[in-house]
């Protein structure tokens, strides 16, 4: 759950997972701006999102990702897949994540599938549940990332070995 600023610029995925026209009602009329949803991860592990807001998509496609940037965590990962099955929730979103064995792929949908390649994990089955918003999947699929913990972090924080652990 540390935070995560020094990544080199060069080697960052940047998804955009969802654009919405958003629109305002003032004296003159309606006024028209458009949201963007976007993950930034460097496919090792160290993920974020943001949202940006601005007149024009390319612009708020930009602030989106200055505020993914801002918001990068580490994820704990066993090889290409999670350590431990997990169930994210954030708000009405739940997203359940499940290892998988190397060679089967990323089986997750839209917003999930995003988030996941950007962070680096290549083998895993999600499913997302109960609301199927794009920021609340993102975010709760982000919280249940945060969540994991490697047998030797859990190890570490009970003061056992990693064997003690496992079994």
């Amino acid at each position: 759950m540390q935070k995560f600023n020094n990544a080199p610029e060069t080697e960052m995925i940047e998804k955009v997972v969802y654009i919405n026209r958003v629109s305002k009602t003032v004296k003159g009329g309606r006024v028209m701006k458009f949201s963007a949803l976007v993950v930034v991860g460097d496919g090792k592990g160290n993920i974020g999102y943001g949202m940006g807001k601005a007149a024009e998509v390319p612009e708020a496609i930009r602030k989106g990702i200055e505020n993914a940037k801002k918001n990068m965590v580490n994820v704990a990962l066993r090889g290409t897949t999670i350590p431990h099955e997990i169930t994210g929730i954030f708000g009405a979103g739940r997203v359940l994540m499940r290892p998988a064995a190397p060679g089967t792929g990323v089986l997750a949908g839209g917003p999930v599938r995003a988030v996941l390649e950007a962070a680096g994990i290549k083998d895993i089955r999600a499913k997302s549940l109960r609301s199927n918003n794009p920021c609340n999947v993102v975010a709760a699929t982000f919280a249940g990332l945060q969540a994991l913990r490697t047998a030797e972090q859990v190890a570490a924080i009970r003061g056992k070995s990693v064997k003690e652990i496992l079994g």
